[in-house]
């Protein structure tokens, strides 16, 4: 059939097949069409060049026929023009958070004797798209099982992909790199993560996401055929049934009732950074759920010893840590693993301590420097017997801030209600949450704030036990990972060498996983003070030992550098080779620049920011940094924006600024 406009579409008959429903931005610049027809399709375009082809939507559920066809329109669909302001209780990259968008819900049911309904909500914003599922109870009584959700993402010819391979594995950390393939190494076996960013043209870039992921598994990337994306829902795992959890063919998620999936997304622009300045996955979710937030408060975070070498849980040690954030004028300090004893087992108790350690000493002990308490937990300690309802209470008795619960290492949907509920249960008694052993956001941190961050990432930690963590994994992240949301990467490690100065003992050491005591970095120290500016994380937590940071150049940033941020902007790079952004607090910008491992000079246009200053603070690669990778130059000097602004960096350097 001719294609349509949404107004004449409109004047359809709402039994006629093959009609083409087509929904475009506020801006005129993103358009979604939808083809319903015998197979049920969409397809975008992003300024006329077309970022998704023809692509199948619909289900496969147990004991049913496929559902993806066949429809008829129950009424005539109605095009809304919508828009909301509202202001992020935890601003992660701006203060206040602007959205229009045009939304249409076609209310489909089949035509074949089953008469299935299922509709299917739009959104169309500036920035991107956003489409989901409402499924409904059949006719027969009893929940409804899915198999496989059928959406697909039919890429253009000649794309390329980044994509953070999962191993062919559904359960797992989601700790890896994201590497760059053209778009047919895509293959059936694929199991990738989100976000998956493609780059359909040099200025043309669509990232593929998730949002609001409710009491539904979360989803991989995978390939039915060359250039055809499919949708790999999290797979259940079954009681005593070995890897089930990692079965293709198992079950997705049962529900009865009305029933809405979660919003795929595309995130859509002219260049892969502009994406880090979006807000379409926080859009996307519910509003704050906490009647009272004003409790919730973000920042700088000291970490126990663990980063440094072996564990030493003792209440000196622990002090030290606490010291150390009282010095640097942090409000946090983390105890992590071993302060309740034995972990991951049915006796393991997270309402007691282990006999060196006082908590309440402890907090008392913070509370008289300015510092309060984070503590870990092993996730099925504080699951076990409903442990958190008690943990919880306590932990508020205590003093403590937050809670980090580690090891989840799933995405299916028992899993993705349990975060919700932790979050409800942690929010009751005053508890900020960290989640590592995590799934990477989905947006939640809308609906629930106390969740300040969480990993799914291949963090600063690695240094100690691979050889993985190269500047070109660090200058890609900003690009994939951390579009989906904030990511405790970790960084703040001081000991910084080439990775050259690495003996091969040691790097064989490192690569059978064990530690490299103490780790080092391999990047400049200009380029680790640049991550806290370019890694996005409202709880950041700083990975070092004291001694190695106080008093050594570059702690003086850490003591004034913020976690959040009024607004955000991309200044140039590209995945894998360097990244430059912008982010302003109170009035007053910060620039944080990250380069892979070769030389390069960069020249960033700073007249675009609002309200610029004219004195500018810096921490740059120092002459020496190309071999001695602490050399730091640090200046304060008058700055023009309207001036070409241009930074020689250092292989694996890094620039940071404050300018006022």
């Amino acid at each position: 059939m001719r294609h349509y406009s949404w107004i004449i579409a409109l004047l359809l008959p709402v039994s006629t097949w093959a009609q083409q429903l087509t929904i475009t931005s506020p801006d005129g610049r993103i358009s979604m069409a939808i083809d319903n027809g015998k197979q049920l399709t969409y397809s975008v375009t992003y300024n006329g060049q077309t970022m998704v082809e023809p692509s199948g939507m619909g289900f496969e559920l147990k004991g049913e026929k496929p559902m993806g066809g066949d429809f008829k329109l129950l009424e005539q669909p109605k095009l809304e023009k919508k828009q909301e302001s509202w202001t992020p209780v935890v601003a992660l990259k701006h203060k206040q958070v602007n959205a229009e968008w045009n939304e249409t819900t076609l209310r489909l049911q089949e035509e074949g004797r089953d008469f299935r309904r299922m509709n299917l909500q739009v959104r169309v914003y500036n920035d991107g798209v956003a489409f989901r599922y409402q499924l409904f109870d059949r006719h027969l009584i009893g929940q409804r099982i899915i198999l496989r959700e059928a959406t697909e993402f039919t890429i253009p010819t000649g794309s390329n992909v980044w994509m953070g391979r999962h191993k062919g594995r559904y359960m797992g950390s989601q700790e890896t790199e994201f590497y760059k393939f053209p778009i047919d190494s895509v293959a059936d076996k694929t199991v990738a993560l989100l976000p998956f960013l493609i780059e359909v043209k040099k200025d043309a870039y669509v990232a593929l996401m998730d949002a609001n992921v409710d009491d539904y598994p979360g989803y991989f990337i995978g390939a039915n055929k060359p250039r055809v994306l499919t949708t790999k829902l999290a797979p259940l795992p079954e009681a005593g049934v070995k890897d089930s959890g990692q079965n293709d063919n198992g079950v997705k998620a049962r529900f009865d009732g009305a029933k809405w999936t979660p919003w795929r997304v595309l995130m859509i622009g002219d260049k892969a950074g502009k994406l880090i300045e979006s807000e379409i996955v926080r859009n996307l979710n519910p509003a704050c759920a906490i009647k009272d937030p004003t409790w919730i408060k973000p920042g700088m975070s000291a970490w126990d010893h663990w980063w440094h070498g072996e564990v030493k849980m003792e209440m000196s040690v622990v002090k030290e840590y606490i010291d150390f954030a009282a010095a640097q004028g942090w409000p946090y300090m983390l105890v992590d693993w071993q302060w309740y004893g034995k972990y991951n087992k049915t006796s393991a108790d997270v309402t007691t301590t282990a006999e060196q350690i006082d908590m309440p000493a402890l907090v008392q002990y913070a509370k008289e420097r300015n510092v309060r308490l984070w503590v870990w937990l092993y996730c099925t300690d504080i699951t076990h017997n409903n442990s958190y309802d008690e943990a919880f209470a306590l932990y508020e008795k205590w003093g403590l801030a937050g809670v980090k619960i580690d090891f989840m290492d799933r995405m299916d949907q028992d899993m993705t209600r349990w975060y919700k509920m932790i979050c409800q249960k942690a929010a009751e008694h005053h508890m900020m949450v960290d989640f590592h052993g995590a799934y990477r956001p989905d947006g939640i941190e809308r609906t629930y704030p106390n969740l300040l961050t969480r990993e799914g990432v291949l963090g600063e930690e690695y240094y100690k036990f691979s050889t993985r963590m190269t500047p070109e994994h660090n200058t890609t992240l900003p690009f994939t990972r951390m579009l989906a949301g904030p990511m405790d990467y970790t960084p703040g490690g001081f000991l910084n060498v080439p990775f050259s100065s690495y003996t091969e003992e040691e790097i064989n050491t490192m690569n059978k996983n064990k530690s490299v005591i103490p780790a080092r970095v391999w990047n400049t120290r200009s380029a680790e003070l640049a991550k806290f500016v370019v890694y996005e994380s409202p709880y950041m937590v700083v990975s070092d030992h004291p001694k190695n940071v106080l008093g050594q150049p570059g702690a003086d940033f850490l003591k004034v550098v913020p976690t959040t941020w009024d607004d955000t902007r991309f200044l140039d790079g590209y995945p894998g080779e360097y990244v430059a952004v912008a982010r302003q607090k109170d009035g007053v910008w910060y620039i944080g620049v990250l380069n892979n491992s070769q030389r390069r000079k960069v020249s960033l246009d700073l007249s675009q920011l609002p309200g610029i200053g004219t004195s500018i603070e810096y921490w740059k690669d120092g002459k020496k940094a190309d071999k001695l990778f602490t050399d730091l130059e640090h200046k304060s000097v008058k700055f023009n924006a309207q001036k070409p602004f241009v930074i020689d960096l250092a292989g694996s350097g890094g620039y940071v600024a404050i300018i006022k």
